[in-house]
């Protein structure tokens, strides 16, 4: 990739956040800025937690915890467990190392500090160099239609740990929400070569990113090239409820119906090796196909899938 090429990712939590960091080791900072979900944000216990941004920034500080997919490596839980004793609520649990974070970002969000300027703040402690930004500085948040009702995003993922049927996904804050100017203009740099959708669950992840009043239509138009790479590997997802979702919804669990999710914007389509045979039924689809190991256990995996997206841009 020509030296001068900027780089834009759109990510989720776990799965984002490995291809994000893969991207962090093959470019500098000034050239990749990582865009993240924040409908997925919610108060717990008067605290504003954001995790997917949290997932994002731990795992590009190396202090990610790799055996749970979330918080902090050596995490402690006195504070659930004393919590616990008292009655409170321990459904979402928070480490000790965790809570730190939280505790910063309520209180600076508290004295009128945007989301934005609080995680450059948090990546500044950490050590990150690279720009993490939400996706806006306004509340959009996550609903889930199931067979049980509408349930809060938190509630349907991890109170019920995604146990009721899903018909349908909904954005609260849509109305009013705006792109943050660190984002609209990260869209506008001339110097713009590609957004990357990192391999996220569409209907969750990045759909609340697309939602956002401003988002679809930038990218309808910018001259940045638009890569989408699948969450889903022989039909399922390595982690979390994609595959689910989708065949609740009556979305057949394809590469063709993750391409229909980006349909108007996708350029590239990057699929697993293993779904190569895909790629001859979506050839007249509008959009070109790669085919190469998307599935990332290891840092060299993210190293590789990272390289293979810079090689094709």
């Amino acid at each position: 990739m020509n030296a001068a090429g900027k780089v834009l990712a759109l990510c989720g939590g776990v799965g984002g956040a490995k291809l994000a960091w893969g991207l962090a080791q093959a470019l500098p900072p000034e050239q990749l800025t990582i865009v993240v979900n924040t409908g997925d944000d919610f108060e717990h216990l008067g605290l504003h937690i954001s995790p997917d941004l949290d997932t994002v920034m731990y795992t590009l500080a190396g202090i990610n915890n790799r055996e749970l997919g979330w918080g902090i490596a050596g995490e402690t839980w006195d504070c659930m467990q004393a919590l616990e004793t008292l009655g409170g609520e321990t459904w979402f649990r928070l480490g000790d190392k965790d809570l730190a974070t939280h505790l910063l970002r309520t209180q600076q969000l508290a004295q009128k500090k945007t989301l934005t300027e609080v995680t450059a703040q948090l990546c500044g402690k950490l050590g990150i160099q690279h720009r993490i930004l939400p996706m806006s500085d306004d509340a959009v948040r996550t609903l889930v239609n199931t067979n049980e009702g509408e349930l809060a995003f938190q509630d349907y993922f991890v109170r019920q740990q995604c146990k009721p049927a899903a018909c349908s996904v909904r954005f609260t804050g849509t109305d009013t929400a705006r792109l943050s100017p660190a984002v609209d203009a990260a869209l506008h740099d001339p110097d713009l070569r590609a957004v990357i959708i990192c391999p996220s669950n569409p209907l969750l992840s990045i759909a609340p990113i697309l939602a956002v009043p401003g988002m679809t239509g930038i990218l309808q138009k910018i001259a940045a090239k638009i890569f989408v790479v699948s969450p889903l590997i022989g039909g399922q997802a390595i982690k979390g409820p994609t595959a689910k979702m989708m065949q609740e919804m009556s979305i057949p669990t394809d590469s063709g119906s993750i391409a229909e999710c980006y349909a108007g914007l996708l350029d590239v389509l990057v699929i697993d090796e293993s779904d190569k045979k895909d790629a001859a039924g979506l050839s007249s689809a509008g959009f070109s196909v790669h085919a190469c190991k998307t599935l990332m256990k290891t840092d060299a995996d993210k190293l590789a899938l990272a390289a293979s997206l810079l090689q094709l841009i």
